[in-house]
């Protein structure tokens, strides 16, 4: 009867707690964070970022047909190797403002602090309003927005940052579905993932078993009524996820542009291969660096990848807390349900009523976020993790953007916990100092391994370290019962440990800043040595072949790739020299003969791969044919169509490579067709006039 009393009064005051007002301080605070968050991300943006997907946006300007398929060219020969929704995103700025680099990256900008946002929201909801739920969202967006591999990424136009977005939006209606019992949010929750399958394919499918799990364990009525939920929530997301496809695969391949990525003109292909397997596995599909190991931007496949030299900096500053959070989460609801067990078999000496109360170890502190919360955040870590650590295939360190929001709510929810611990329960009041020990340890390491980055920062995170891990020691148990004294002890050892954990993180955030973004391959902090490209470079490309890697070192660079940035402002008037990787460098002069002689030809110049094209697309707003798609690898271009194109009249000009083939070389047929078919331009290097073999 006790337990029976003592429970019934518990949920009357969590339901008070959940109808008391916002603390004062929390919007104002809230604000502070997504304008913190806009500054980081939005600050003295410049350049194009990725030229390969601004020269698609621009395309997409200029074209509905070029928008619809994502083609990097107007005049939609080829598409990119990602599906075309974050290209939409900002296409449609850059139809309304004008295309420019605001127009493109604002809304990447906007979807950055957008998703910081709804972190906040998430974790906020999960905990009811209580007062403790405010202090855990507010942790969770400060952590979100100081993470660095995100803000390197929300300044750039890579598809993450809108595929962040949505997934969060999917994570925010899950958690919707279990707070209300409504099938409604569930189906939302299925669209978003959806429409995040058609922003970077199967990559958005990692989120679905945390939510699936969560569902099924702790949605309202029957098991069997979760299931047909899930399954109605599942014809949702496929539905979502493969509407573009479908278009695209039944679309006459004749009339629509060649499918980027693959290997047989079909975005099926793409999803199973080069953008879903082949980064697993290390396949590739449409060329690039492919075969085995792939090319990892990252490190070496396996369960340190996300601690090494080149990506710890980028995101692993709070995984050591996370694990010791969820750890501990698990443990905690495992004594609280079995303290209530003990409740419910009516046991007489008060213990039980005691527990559910929080006066036993453990019970006393599972009273915060809900389960479902701990189930989808921990689950979209868990997941994330093991599949950027141990995949073989491509692999940059912007991927790991997607862990952000799940690190930020566990960092959030962990932190409020163990202080719920601290508190209450001498038992478990060495939880917290140990977190902040070893999230401390862990970023005086990181910062040591680049002793020329802010030299003084990881002393300062050292000491901050000792002196929280001093501080709560000294006010949990010197200090116990002390009240006013063990409080003020308290909170600074609350403000040493802040230093401790978010020092590291936030240096790295606001070192992009002021920099031109590397469109490529965005990272965040010092250069770690290896593959630079720019002011944020220094990634080490683990997987490359060691030719490719020696040219790098010897600061060229390999047949197949070039430098992300051109410099220069606008398609207009945009001046130095226009690079182009293999098959010969694209000059000025080599721009303004093929603009001088495009007579009605409705491509300027066919070129071997994407990255040449966008240069030329971008410096002069003209369609490009990228015959090999991103590498040259793509077999888009075959001598046959090649032939129809020159006969037609709409193509006069190809810049051939050499007739080896490869990545960047494009097919050897075709380039050994236009050097016996077509004449050499004079004094423009591996141009050729084809219009003679027209005839």
């Amino acid at each position: 009867m006790t337990s029976t009393v003592s429970l019934a009064a518990h949920r009357r005051r969590a339901s008070r707690r959940a109808a008391a007002p916002a603390p004062r301080w929390s919007r104002p605070a809230l604000w502070a964070v997504l304008a913190a968050a806009f500054v980081l991300y939005a600050w003295a943006l410049s350049g194009y970022a990725n030229e390969y997907y601004a020269a698609a946006i621009l395309s997409g300007t200029k074209s509905w047909k070029a928008f619809f398929f994502g083609a990097i060219d107007a005049g939609s020969y080829i598409t990119v190797d990602k599906p075309p929704f974050a290209l939409w995103v900002m296409g449609l700025s850059a139809r309304v403002f004008g295309f420019g680099t605001w127009s493109m990256l604002l809304p990447q900008a906007v979807a950055g602090v957008a998703a910081v946002a709804l972190v906040h929201g998430a974790v906020l909801r999960a905990y009811g309003n209580a007062r403790h739920g405010h202090v855990a969202a507010l942790l969770a967006a400060v952590v979100m927005t100081l993470t660095p591999i995100t803000v390197a990424i929300n300044r750039d136009n890579n598809p993450d940052t809108v595929l962040v977005l949505l997934l969060v939006l999917a994570a925010w209606f899950c958690l919707e579905s279990l707070r209300t019992g409504r099938l409604r949010s569930l189906l939302l929750c299925a669209l978003f993932v959806g429409l995040a399958f058609n922003t970077k394919m199967l990559q958005a499918y990692l989120v679905v078993p945390s939510f699936a799990l969560a569902y099924l364990v702790c949605a309202r009525g029957a098991v069997v009524r979760r299931i047909g939920h899930l399954l109605a929530a599942g014809a949702v997301m496929a539905v979502s996820s493969a509407w573009w496809m479908v278009i695209v695969d039944l679309w006459p391949a004749a009339s629509r542009p060649y499918i980027g990525g693959s290997t047989d003109n079909s975005v099926w292909d793409l999803v199973i291969g080069y953008n879903g397997l082949g980064r697993i596995f290390g396949q590739s599909g449409g060329g690039g660096f492919g075969g085995g190991g792939g090319a990892s931007f990252g490190g070496e496949s396996g369960a340190g990848r996300l601690f090494n030299d080149m990506m710890a900096g980028q995101i692993s500053w709070l995984l050591p807390f996370c694990a010791l959070a969820l750890a501990f989460a698990a443990l905690m609801r495992w004594t609280a349900r079995r303290a209530g067990a003990e409740g419910a078999a009516g046991a007489q000496d008060g213990a039980s009523a005691a527990a559910l109360e929080g006066g036993a170890p453990g019970a006393g502190v599972q009273d915060g976020a809900s389960g479902a919360a701990w189930l989808v955040w921990g689950g979209w870590l868990a997941v994330h993790f093991a599949v950027f650590s141990f995949s073989s295939g491509t692999f940059h360190p912007y991927y790991t953007t997607a862990m952000a929001p799940a690190v930020a709510a566990i960092t959030g929810m962990g932190g409020v916990l163990m202080w719920q611990a601290f508190r209450r329960s001498r038992t478990w009041a060495w939880v917290l100092p140990l977190a902040v020990a070893v999230t401390g340890g862990w970023s005086f390491t990181v910062l040591r391994r680049t002793t020329d980055f802010v030299p003084w920062l990881a002393w300062a995170v050292l000491a901050a370290t000792v002196l929280a891990v001093a501080g709560l020691a000294l006010a949990g148990l010197v200090l116990a019962g002390r009240g006013r004294l063990a409080a003020r002890v308290a909170v600074g050892a609350l403000a040493a440990t802040l230093v401790a954990g978010l020092a590291g993180p936030a240096a790295y955030a606001v070192s992009p800043l002021g920099s031109q973004v590397n469109g490529t391959n965005p990272t965040a902090g010092p250069s770690t040595g290896g593959m630079g490209f720019g002011p944020m470079g220094g990634m080490r490309p683990g997987g490359m072949p060691p030719g490719q890697y020696g040219a790098f070192r010897e600061g060229r660079f390999p047949e197949g790739m070039r430098p992300p940035q051109d410099g220069g402002e606008a398609p207009s008037g945009r001046s130095g020299r226009v690079t182009g990787g293999p098959g010969g460098g694209v000059s000025d002069s080599m721009v303004k003969y093929l603009l001088a002689n495009q007579g009605k030809a409705e491509w300027l110049v066919a070129v071997n791969s994407a990255q040449q094209a966008s240069s030329i697309i971008l410096s002069t707003g003209k369609p490009v044919i990228a015959m090999g798609g991103f590498t040259g690898s793509d077999p888009a271009m075959t001598v046959d169509r090649l032939k129809e194109l020159v006969s037609s009249g709409r193509l006069r000009y190809v810049l051939s490579g050499d007739d080896r083939g490869g990545p960047g070389r494009g097919n050897s047929e075709v380039t050994t067709w236009v050097r016996q078919n077509c004449a050499a331009v004079d004094g423009q290097d591996g141009l050729h006039d084809c219009s003679a073999a027209a005839s």
